[in-house]
């Protein structure tokens, strides 16, 4: 059996008028994440994270934004597509795990709806997906409420090479 670890980081700007998603749940929020996509800043990492372990490429090789048929794309979509190409090259996923850097919203209160989310995509249990919230403690961008950053981890398996 073969395993890998995969690494995904992703920081948005916080803006007017956008919506604050995490992992596919709208957080009621008077700011929301600028991206080229929906700016779901959990789910980009997440999805290079998976790509990583894989080693199949990176978010920017898959959905390049400069390519206009991402722009507002829905990061969920996304993740499905990135699931599928990591399924059909044998992987399996094993866990994830994410923390969300961010003075406000408070996260915890929607871990459960993120993680139900994240797995009805991934098609896994929720038990595998934990997520953290955590603030910067007023420090930098994060502390002054001008943005965003989630750090996920995953484990993969393939057996049979």
């Amino acid at each position: 059996m073969e395993l890998r670890i995969g690494l995904g980081k992703d920081l948005h700007r916080l803006v007017k008028n956008r919506r604050f998603l995490i992992g596919g749940v709208e957080i009621p929020f008077k700011l929301g994440e600028a991206g080229h996509s929906d700016g779901d800043v959990l789910v980009h990492a997440i999805i290079d994270a998976l790509l990583g372990a894989a080693a199949v490429g990176d978010i920017g090789e898959f959905f390049p934004p400069n390519d206009k048929k991402w722009e507002n794309a829905d990061s969920l979509e996304l993740l499905r597509i990135v699931r599928t190409e990591i399924m059909s090259a044998g992987w399996e996923i094993i866990n994830i795990d994410a923390v969300i850097e961010c003075e406000e919203p408070k996260i915890l209160p929607y871990r459960l709806e993120i993680c139900t989310s994240l797995a009805n995509i991934l098609q896994i249990s929720p038990k595998k997906i934990f997520i953290k919230g955590k603030t910067s403690e007023g420090l930098g961008y994060i502390g002054m409420k001008r943005a965003v950053s989630a750090l996920v981890i995953c484990l993969l398996s393939r057996s049979g090479l």
